[in-house]
C-alpha cells in the first residue's frame, strides 16, 4: 500500500508519500510567507496553496518516481487549523480520491505530528511535547486516545515567539531569529505562567514588548524569552513523564528544531533515567509524509471515508480522536 498525503492546515502545503512499511518516498512542500510585519492572513495562504497545489503534487510524484495511478489510499489534513488552508486540502483530495477510486482518510494534524515522530523515533508510548505555532500540549496515550495532560490556555508557544518577533521587526519566520538573538543574551525578568498542567504565554509576550519599548537589549529578551517559555514546558512534562511512570518523551513539531528546548529536555529526562528523542528537522514542522504515514495506520482499522464526506474539522482536538491503531 502507497498512501499519498496531503497537508495544508496553515502556511504549509505539503504532500507526501510512504508505503505501509513507513519508507518515505516523498515530501514536497511550498511555503506561504507573510508580508513584512505581519501574521498569516488565512485567506491569502489558501490562496497561495490553491496556486501551489498542482506543482507540489507533481514534484512528490516525481520524488517518488511513481504515477498517481500507483496510489492505493489518499490521506488529508482534516483539522484543526486555518478553514480557508484546510478547505484546498480537502477539495485536492476529494478530487484525486473520486477521479482515480482511491479510498480516502482524513486525518488529526497534531495526531500526524505524533505518529512520525513515534515512526522516525522508534518510540512505542512515550509522553510527547508537541509544540508548533498554534498548539501546544504535552500528550500521550491512555485508554485508546491520546489524552492532554497539559496545554496552552491562550497561544501556542510557537505563534508567541512569532507574535513577538513581528512586533520588535524580525522577518518571517521569526522564531529562529529569537533562538540565534538568544544566544548572545543574558537574564532579564519575566513572569512564569504555569497554572495545574497549563501554561499561559500571551502575558509574558506582553512584557516582552514592554521591555523592548523602554529600551532593554533585544538579545536579553530574547534569551529571557526562551528561557521561561521552556522552562513552563519542560516542568509541566517532567510532571506528566512522574505521573505516568513513563520512561520515554518524544518532542516534535515545528518549535521541536530549537536547540536550547531540546537541551533542556534532555537534560531533564537524564536526571529522571528517561529516554529523550526529537522528530528530525525535516519531519518537525508541517509535513505530507506525516499526514501520509498516518493515513496509512488510520486505513487499517478502517477509517476511510467517502469522498462527497470530504470536510474540515478546524477544531478537531487531539483526544478526539480515536486511535484504533495502538493497544492500550
Amino acid at each position: 500500500m502507497i498512501c499519498l498525503g496531503i497537508e495544508a492546515t496553515a502556511h504549509t502545503f505539503g504532500i507526501g508519500i510512504c508505503d505501509d512499511k513507513g519508507k518515505v518516498l516523498a515530501n514536497e512542500r511550498s511555503i506561504y510567507k507573510p508580508k513584512a510585519g505581519w501574521g498569516i492572513i488565512p485567506m491569502d495562504a489558501g490562496k497561495h496553496h490553491e496556486e501551489a497545489k498542482h506543482s507540489v503534487l507533481s514534484a512528490a510524484l516525481e520524488k517518488a518516481n511513481l504515477k498517481i495511478e500507483d496510489i492505493g489510499l489518499i490521506a488529508y489534513s482534516r483539522g484543526p487549523g486555518l478553514p480557508p488552508c484546510l478547505h484546498k486540502g480537502a477539495e485536492l483530495a476529494k478530487e484525486l480520491a473520486e477521479k482515480h477510486s482511491v479510498p480516502l482518510v482524513p486525518v488529526n494534524h497534531c495526531i500526524a505530528h505524533i505518529e512520525i515522530g513515534r515512526l522516525t523515533c522508534g518510540f512505542e508510548n512515550p509522553v510527547v511535547v508537541y509544540v508548533s505555532g498554534g498548539n501546544t500540549q504535552i500528550i500521550s496515550f491512555a485508554e485508546g486516545k491520546y489524552r492532554v495532560f497539559g496545554e496552552c490556555m491562550d497561544i501556542g508557544v510557537g505563534n508567541a515567539l512569532d507574535k513577538f518577533g513581528r512586533e520588535v521587526g524580525l522577518d518571517f519566520p521569526q522564531a529562529p531569529k529569537i533562538e540565534q538573538l538568544a544566544k548572545n543574551g543574558k537574564w532579564t525578568e519575566l513572569p512564569y505562567v504555569v497554572k495545574g498542567m497549563d501554561l499561559s504565554f500571551s502575558g509574558i509576550v506582553t512584557e516582552c514588548i514592554r521591555k523592548h519599548q523602554k529600551g532593554e537589549p533585544l538579545e536579553d529578551i530574547c534569551y529571557s524569552m526562551q528561557e521561561v517559555f521552556f522552562s513552563m514546558l519542560t516542568e509541566v512534562t517532567e510532571r506528566a513523564l512522574a505521573h505516568l511512570g513513563k520512561d520515554q518523551v518524544l518532542l516534535t513539531g515545528g518549535v521541536a528544531a530549537n536547540m536550547r528546548l531540546q537541551e533542556m529536555l534532555n537534560k531533564m529526562c537524564e536526571e529522571r533515567n528517561a529516554r529523550f528523542k526529537v522528530v528530525p528537522r525535516e519531519f518537525a514542522g508541517d509535513n505530507g509524509a506525516m499526514i501520509s504515514w498516518t493515513g496509512i495506520l488510520a486505513n487499517k482499522p478502517g477509517q476511510k471515508i467517502k469522498p462527497e464526506d470530504a470536510g474540515i474539522d478546524p477544531r478537531w482536538r487531539t483526544d478526539d480522536v480515536e486511535i484504533s491503531w495502538l493497544k492500550n
